[in-house]
């Protein structure tokens, strides 16, 4: 049987994860089922024989802005423009709902690949990794629920669209790596996280200065129980990197957020110490 391009469902989900598995990435069923919950017609894979070999994935924020994620192709089937094949269904399907900006973040080999499609860099990123003893205990310090909502509306400036529906899930999934910091009653740093297939996650992880970001990476660090972390930092933003240097991580790989289509909605990124994650921007 010739390999077929379809729409995802949930029923794909264990072989999207067949495909993490063989690439080393970090996400979970979970994560798949924000992707098909947020874009139920968005998101694509290939088929050969019975078994998934290709994904990707889309979401669009506010209408405005889209991002593209979870390209991945087995390993025996790399080499056959598969990938290209599933970035233009990707974009081919935005372009039909009239999405004027596409992003998405691309590691070094991917990046030929997406200018050839239209991309152009916007900033780099730098995945940073701790490995420390896991704990065996975690006690969270009594402190007020941050109001996930006032972060959903400082996220929405900092980002550059609103991803209420996404932050509102990983804080379901996570509420102690939901964190914030105010001042005045305004806030002025947050954090969440979530818990994936290898490590835990930080990101977003904002602030307006730097006391407000070490508050938030220690308490974080302090409330994850794993042996390893991940945090994906703007590589312009020198107090996030400082930061983790000094707690103990060490530099994993660069990424390159690209943008396709006028970038009007850039947020604002100078105020971010490091972002969600490359699967969801």
């Amino acid at each position: 049987m010739p390999m077929q391009f379809r729409i995802m469902t949930t029923a794909e989900i264990p072989g999207g994860m067949r495909l993490r598995e063989f690439a080393g990435w970090n996400q979970t069923p979970a994560d798949w089922e924000r992707f098909l919950r947020a874009s139920p017609e968005g998101c694509f894979f290939a088929e050969e024989r019975g078994q998934v070999v290709g994904t990707t994935t889309t979401i669009v924020y506010s209408g405005k802005v889209a991002w593209i994620g979870m390209v991945l192709v087995d390993p025996d089937y790399r080499g056959r423009g598969m990938g290209t094949a599933l970035l233009e269904a990707a974009i081919e399907h935005l372009d039909a709902r009239g999405v004027p900006t596409v992003k998405l973040d691309a590691t070094p080999q991917g990046r030929p690949i997406y200018e050839k499609l239209g991309f152009v860099p916007e900033y780099e990123i730098e995945r940073w990794v701790l490995h420390r003893e896991p704990t065996t205990v975690v006690t969270a310090k009594p402190s007020p629920v941050p109001d996930i909502d006032h972060i959903v509306e400082l996220d929405h400036e900092v980002f550059g669209a609103d991803r209420g529906e996404l932050l509102h899930s990983l804080h379901l999934d996570a509420p102690d790596f939901t964190l914030a910091v105010e001042l005045q009653g305004e806030v002025v740093g947050y954090a969440l996280g979530r818990g994936g297939s290898r490590a835990d996650h930080l990101g977003p992880w904002m602030a307006w200065d730097e006391p407000t970001a070490w508050e938030l990476l220690d308490e974080f660090l302090r409330r994850s129980a794993r042996d390893t972390v991940f945090v994906d930092c703007l590589k312009d933003n020198p107090v996030a990197r400082a930061l983790v240097r000094s707690r103990n991580f060490q530099f994993s790989r660069p990424l390159t957020r690209m943008v396709r289509g006028p970038n009007s909605y850039p947020g604002r990124p100078e105020l971010l110490c490091a972002i969600l994650g490359p699967e969801f921007g």
